[in-house]
C-alpha cells in the first residue's frame, strides 16, 4: 500500500477532507476542524465514489473517512485514494471496531482508526499525528493495531485461499465472482480498461485459471462473490 505525498511546508495550514455518509456528523466534523488554529476543510463527501473525485479535485493532507457507506464504502476508497500519487493520509472515523475490519483499513493503506466517540481533542490530534507522517489509533485498538503489526494479524488470511493476491487484485476478483464484466469493474473502480485486463491476467495466473470461467468457479468455491 503507499502513502507517500508531497511534503507540506510546516507553517502551512493542514488541508482537511471530511467524507461521512450522515450529514449531520459530517456538518459537525467539517465545524469542528474547521474552526481549529492550522486546518483548513478542502471539501467533504457523502459517500466513496464522491471521496474518490473531492479528494483528486482538492488534494488534502488528510482525509477523514466513515467506513459504512453507500455505493463505494470507505475501505475501498481508501484504497484507491492512497494508491495513487499525491497519496493524502486517511484516518478512519466509524463506529466499527471489529478486528477484520480494523486490519482491512490498514491493509487499504488508512494511517490511522478512531472510534466514533473520540473527543474533539483526540480527533484533533489524529490529523495532526496522521499529517506528520504518524499512525494513529485509539487506545481500545492500540494493542490489535501492534500485534497486527509484529506479524500475528489475529484472524486475518490465515486460511486464505489466495494469498498472493494483492488486495487490489482482490477486488477485482470479488467483482469478477459478483458477474462485473471488465468495463463494469473498470467503471466502479475508477482505473481504465486497460489496467482491469492487465489484474484480470495477473489472477489468472496466481489462481492457475486457464480463463475467467475457472477463475470465477474457484473465486465462487473460496467464497468470493457471495455479497455482491
Amino acid at each position: 500500500m503507499s502513502s507517500e505525498s508531497t511534503p507540506r511546508p510546516a507553517t502551512a495550514p493542514i488541508r482537511v477532507v471530511v467524507v461521512d455518509d450522515h450529514q449531520i456528523v459530517r456538518d459537525g466534523l467539517v465545524a469542528l476542524l474547521g474552526a481549529l488554529e492550522g486546518m483548513e476543510v478542502v471539501g467533504s463527501a457523502a459517500d466513496g465514489k464522491d471521496a474518490v473525485h473531492v479528494v483528486a479535485e482538492s488534494q488534502p493532507d488528510v482525509v477523514i473517512m466513515d467506513i459504512q457507506m453507500p455505493g463505494l464504502d470507505g475501505i475501498e476508497a481508501t484504497r484507491f485514494i492512497t494508491g495513487r500519487q499525491p497519496a493524502p493520509r486517511v484516518v478512519m472515523l466509524t463506529m466499527n471496531e471489529d478486528d477484520e475490519t480494523v486490519l482491512s483499513a490498514i491493509r487499504a493503506g488508512a494511517s490511522g482508526y478512531l472510534l466514533k466517540g473520540s473527543s474533539a481533542d483526540e480527533v484533533h490530534n489524529a490529523v495532526r499525528a496522521a499529517a506528520a507522517g504518524g499512525m494513529v489509533f485509539g487506545a481500545t485498538l492500540a494493542h490489535r493495531v501492534a500485534t497486527y503489526f509484529a506479524g500475528a494479524r489475529p484472524g486475518a488470511q490465515a486460511d486464505d485461499p489466495f494469498p498472493d493476491l494483492t488486495d487490489r487484485e482482490r477486488s477485482v476478483l470479488e467483482m469478477l465472482a459478483a458477474g462485473r464484466t471488465n468495463d463494469q469493474i473498470a467503471r466502479e473502480l475508477f482505473v481504465s480498461g486497460k489496467t482491469v485486463r492487465n489484474t484480470v491476467s495477473s489472477i489468472y495466473g496466481k489462481l492457475h485459471a486457464a480463463g475467467r470461467g475457472e477463475a470465477i468457479v474457484k473465486a465462487r468455491e473460496a467464497g468470493y462473490g457471495r455479497d455482491r
